[in-house]
């Protein structure tokens, strides 16, 4: 029994696939190891404080955190608006019968035409969990607007906390489920640059994914230095004023 090139998929499209899987599960224990090591970490640190100062300041005064969580939602709801859209063409490509264009010679690889629809099975199931990442990202994102604009009514941080972590949780699923997509559409070219995508992409997350940084306290300002400092404007003040 000779060799096939059919053997390629049985052995470089898996192999990509526990590439990127291993890297996750590696990613997913420093986070929770070695939080500060990992830019999730670092943001999550972030954006907990942010929320915290946030709902020390009075409600009149937070336009610009709702200015901020609604740029969240625009991006969120325009990912998911184009993993739809996504979604929709590899369908009608799946439904059309230009599909037998990449049974050609020139991709080493099998050509079958039951491997071909799983290979558009499989990249249509990333885009649409890609749709329902962004799309539950948007959802956190609108309750964490909610509980800001919540008038004459004392909302518990760790509440708001956790509906803003969930949203970015669902937000990095999105965009690694979109990653993963990037090596199953190369995949419809062969197992060879599959592999090889899995490979680069893993290399690239890996130098974005991870903190050298260390994590800032932020602190509140000290009154001290705030009490200074209008101490010394009150004279330039007073100056103004007497030649007016």
């Amino acid at each position: 029994m000779g060799w096939k090139k059919e053997y390629l998929d049985l052995i470089l499209v898996p192999s990509g696939l526990l590439i990127m899987v291993g890297y996750h599960l590696y990613l997913l224990y420093r986070y929770q190891k070695h939080t500060d090591t990992t830019v999730i970490g670092y943001e999550n640190h972030i954006k907990t404080t942010w929320i915290e100062r946030m709902l020390q300041v009075e409600l009149k005064d937070r336009a610009q955190a709702l200015t901020v969580i609604g740029s969240n939602m625009t991006a969120a709801t325009s990912m998911s608006s184009t993993s739809l859209v996504l979604s929709s063409l590899i369908g009608a490509w799946v439904g059309s019968s230009s599909q037998n264009i990449f049974k050609s010679n020139f991709i080493y690889g099998d050509t079958s035409s039951s491997t071909i629809s799983f290979k558009y099975i499989s990249l249509l199931a990333c885009f649409l969990l890609a749709f329902a990442c962004f799309v539950q990202a948007a959802r956190y994102f609108v309750q964490v607007n909610f509980f800001i604009t919540m008038p004459n009514c004392e909302i518990p941080v760790k509440y708001v906390q956790k509906a803003m972590l969930r949203g970015g949780t669902f937000w990095l699923v999105g965009l690694r489920a979109l990653y993963l997509a990037i090596s199953l559409l190369l995949w419809i070219f062969g197992p060879i640059p599959m592999f090889v995508s899995s490979v680069i992409l893993v290399v690239i997350m890996h130098n974005l994914d991870k903190n050298s940084d260390p994590l800032h306290e932020f602190h509140p300002a000290n009154k001290h230095n705030l009490l200074k400092k209008i101490g010394e404007e009150i004279p330039a003040v007073a100056t103004a004023i007497e030649h007016h």
